[in-house]
C-alpha cells in the first residue's frame, strides 16, 4: 500500500515503514503526526485519486528526528562592479516514519 501526501508545499510518495524528510513540523520527537492531504492511494489492486484530495483518507506517522539540514551557500555576483555577497542557510526539517495508511 502506498500513497502520495502533500505537506509543506511539496508532495511525497510514502509507504508504511518509510522515513520521509519533510519541512519542519510542530511537535517533539516521538509525537504522532497525521497527514490528511492525501492525493493518491493504492493497495495494489484498488487505486484512488483525489480531486484534489481523497476524503476520509489519512496517513499517520511518528516524528523520529528534528534537525537542520546541510548548509547551502548562496552567492550573489555582478560582473565588473565589485559586488559579491556570500550567505549560508540551513533549513530545518523533520524526519517522519510512516506507520499507517488509511484509505
Amino acid at each position: 500500500m502506498d500513497a502520495v501526501i502533500e505537506t509543506g508545499g511539496k508532495q511525497y510518495r510514502v509507504a508504511p515503514g518509510d522515513e520521509v524528510k519533510v519541512e519542519k513540523l510542530r511537535g517533539n520527537v516521538g509525537d504522532a503526526v497525521t497527514f490528511d492531504r492525501v492525493l493518491f492511494s493504492s493497495d495494489g489492486e484498488v487505486i484512488k485519486i483525489g480531486q484534489p484530495y481523497i476524503e476520509s483518507s489519512s496517513v499517520t506517522g511518528k516524528i523520529t528526528r528534528q534537525a537542520k539540514d546541510r548548509k547551502i551557500k548562496v552567492f550573489k555576483y555582478k560582473r565588473r562592479k565589485g559586488y559579491r555577497r556570500t550567505k549560508g542557510h540551513r533549513q530545518e526539517f523533520s524526519l517522519v516514519r510512516i506507520e499507517n495508511i488509511e484509505a
